[in-house]
C-alpha cells in the first residue's frame, strides 16, 4: 500500500560508552547536552532516571551520577538531543514573567546566571548560602556618655550591645531613637562597649 502525504524522516541517535572503574561518579560527555531529559543513561541494563540516578555538570558537558557505576557495569549514553542556544542574558532584565507571591520552598528550583561559563542554571533554594555581613561599632565608656552613633533605620531588635562582653537588655539596658543609641546608664569608665548591627 502506498504512503500519502510526506515521506517520513529518519534520524539517528549517537551512543556514547563510559568505562567506569567503580569510584568515579563525573565523566565527559561528547556532545554538550541542555537537560538530563536530553539523553537516556544505561547502567549494567538499567534505566536511569534523570535528576535521581545523575545529573549534568559543567554547562551540559559532563554526565555526574549520584553512585559510581561498578568497574563490571556496562555504561552507556544515548544521546536524544544536544543543546541549543536559544539566547543569549547579559545585562538585560528578564520582563514579563509572574513574580512569585510568596516565600520560594527549600525544593523550589532558581534560574541563575552563571557569569564564568555564560549560561542559564537552575539551583535549588536550599542550596543558596546568605552571604550575612555585619556593622560593628565599638567605643569605651567614660563614666559619662551615654549617646553612641548607630546607622539609621537599627532598631533595639537588630542590634547586639556588650560591655566587657557581658549582652545588654534591649529596651531595658538601651534604646534607640534614629541614628542614636542611647544607654540607660553611662557604661563606667574603660568599660568596652560594641555594638553589632545584624543584618
Amino acid at each position: 500500500m502506498a504512503y500519502l502525504g510526506r515521506e517520513p524522516q529518519y534520524g539517528a541517535f549517537e551512543k556514547q560508552a563510559i568505562t567506569p572503574d567503580g569510584s568515579t561518579t563525573t565523566f565527559s560527555l561528547d556532545y554538550t547536552v541542555g537537560s538530563s531529559s536530553s539523553i537516556l543513561v544505561s547502567v549494567a541494563g538499567v534505566h536511569q532516571e534523570p535528576e535521581v540516578a545523575y545529573n549534568l555538570g559543567s554547562g551540559g558537558t559532563q554526565i555526574i551520577f549520584t553512585a559510581a557505576p561498578g568497574a563490571s557495569d556496562t555504561v552507556f549514553v544515548i544521546f536524544l538531543g544536544v543543546a541549543l542556544d536559544v539566547a543569549t542574558f547579559g545585562t538585560g532584565a528578564i520582563t514579563g514573567l509572574t513574580e512569585l507571591a510568596e516565600q520560594a520552598a527549600d525544593d523550589d528550583l532558581l534560574l541563575i546566571y552563571d557569569a564564568s561559563t555564560t549560561s542559564l542554571k537552575k539551583i535549588q533554594k536550599s542550596n543558596i548560602a546568605t552571604t550575612l555581613s555585619y556593622n560593628t561599632r565599638t567605643g569605651t565608656g567614660d563614666g559619662s556618655t551615654v549617646a553612641f552613633t548607630v546607622t539609621n533605620g537599627a532598631t533595639v531588635d537588630d542590634v547586639l550591645v556588650t560591655e566587657n562582653g557581658v549582652l545588654q537588655a534591649p529596651t531595658t539596658d538601651y534604646t534607640i531613637s534614629g541614628t542614636t543609641l542611647t544607654f540607660g546608664i553611662a557604661p563606667a569608665s574603660g568599660v568596652n562597649i560594641v555594638i553589632r548591627e545584624l543584618p
